[in-house]
């Protein structure tokens, strides 16, 4: 999972999405679906939106539809929040005006946050020196060659540097706009928000899952479905490679080969994976004792429960449920 970030609230409740000529549709409207609709669920205390457009005259998008814009860059200075979804391509310079403006912002206390080829915007500013940022898996070694002072985290969905954060490919926007909501309104709302998506609140591991795998041929797959039944509804039990490929009529090999592939993980950390969304969905939604979770989820006692809370999520069970429940203490 990735890191998660605790700071400051942002100086402003103005999200300004930044606008340009060429601008990438999908990643563009993410952040309008998410932060630029009218909520009224959530009440007086929720964020507004505007788009500035980072180039002078008319936009054109890459539909070939022409854009109106709230303002110029001057908006970037009422920010809190500032989006750069996606650029033109990972090649096309970035403009002075567009950077001076960004470093200004980000002075003032904004956040900047970049989906998928946007991160060479942010890149660009050189406030991302010795960060730790990540990007659509095609682009990662060019970010790598052109930005060498930069740490890039290839197989997460997004990274959360506090003040800074990045994500990976178009959707990836989407688990990383849920992210901020989480952080800034807490996990109550930013299910809320996935459920008029329709999306999972969270997801699970990151790029591997997309990048390079191959997909299974439908009798496979069909092969590896009850085995994914049998992990989820049997995740207190203990399971070896041996016993699911026997399930799945497969040798070890072939079993590990075709999971892999499918999954882009081994099923050791496919299974660690969906105990931690096990685990954390029982700290948000019920009050059982982790020592009860933990058997539940199949960590077998708390201590191992925390070990790999602190591991994988950097947090302790405790500490995660005091963040996140959706339940009041009784």
């Amino acid at each position: 999972m990735p890191k998660q970030t605790v700071s400051h609230p942002p100086p402003s409740p103005l999200v300004v999405a930044l606008a340009y000529d060429g601008l990438c549709m999908f990643e563009f409207g993410l952040a309008v679906e998410v932060f630029g609709l009218s909520r009224p669920e959530m009440g007086n205390d929720w964020y507004r939106f505007a788009v500035a457009s980072a180039d002078a005259g008319e936009l054109h998008t890459t539909a070939g539809l022409r854009l109106s814009v709230d303002g110029g860059l001057e908006l970037l200075e009422q920010a809190g929040t500032i989006i750069v979804p996606g650029w033109r391509s990972a090649d096309a310079p970035v403009p002075n005006e567009l950077r001076d403006a960004l470093r200004a912002a980000h002075q003032r206390g904004a956040r900047l946050m970049s989906i998928c080829s946007g991160v060479f915007v942010l890149a660009a500013t050189g406030l991302l020196h010795g960060k730790k940022v990540t990007t659509h898996w095609r682009y990662t070694e060019k970010l790598a060659e052109r930005h060498p002072e930069l740490t890039i985290v290839p197989n997460v969905l997004y990274v959360d540097e506090g003040q800074i954060l990045t994500s990976a490919g178009s959707a990836a926007g989407i688990d990383l706009c849920l992210h901020l909501i989480r952080r800034d309104k807490g996990a109550e709302a930013a299910n809320s928000v996935a459920r008029r998506l329709v999306v999972a609140p969270h997801r699970d591991g990151g790029q591997a899952q997309f990048h390079a795998a191959s997909v299974p041929h439908p009798s496979e797959s069909s092969r590896l479905s009850p085995v994914f039944d049998i992990l989820r509804t049997e995740l207190g039990q203990a399971h070896t490679v041996s016993s699911l490929a026997k399930r799945a009529g497969m040798s070890e090999r072939t079993f590990l080969r075709r999971f892999q592939a499918a999954t882009g993980v081994t099923p050791a950390r496919w299974l660690l994976q969906e105990r931690l969304r096990s685990a954390r969905a029982l700290l948000e939604g019920s009050l059982d004792p982790v020592e009860t979770i933990a058997e539940t989820c199949g960590f077998g006692s708390a201590t191992n429960l925390r070990h790999h809370f602190r591991r994988e999520l950097k947090t302790t069970p405790t500490a995660y449920r005091a963040s996140f429940s959706l339940l009041e203490p009784v």
